[in-house]
């Protein structure tokens, strides 16, 4: 891989991370402006959504703890993301013992994410 193509690669990470850095604070001030609006979150009691369907039938029917928790949801996936795009940057360099270390980061972040839900 030339140099060229890895800063072309870096540059688009880059761009990537800061976008989804801004999707999320959008849905997460958006979420937040309507709870402190109206003073309702959508849910009953303390209850707020646990699940990703259950975080986007919210958002779809307009719940503010839902749409706080999507702009989360991107807020977290956005780093996993940039570990995924780097293995096809590390495949496509033939770079294979980053492409073995960086499977691995991403193994452990999956797996941390199931983990974390299930406790």
């Amino acid at each position: 891989m030339r140099n060229s193509e890895i800063e072309e690669v870096e540059l688009f990470i880059s761009k990537a991370l800061r976008v989804g850095v801004l999707i999320s604070a959008i849905f997460i001030i958006i979420g937040l402006s309507m709870f402190l609006i109206t003073g309702n979150s959508g849910y009953e009691g303390d209850y707020f959504p646990t699940s990703i369907i259950e975080v986007f039938s919210g958002v779809v029917t307009l719940k503010a703890y839902s749409i706080i928790s999507l702009g989360l949801l991107i807020l977290i996936f956005t780093p996993i993301f940039r570990v995924a795009i780097s293995i096809l940057v590390f495949i496509k360099a033939k770079d294979y013992l980053y492409v073995k270390i960086t499977s691995i980061v991403l193994t452990i972040l999956i797996i941390s994410l199931i983990i974390g839900k299930a406790l």
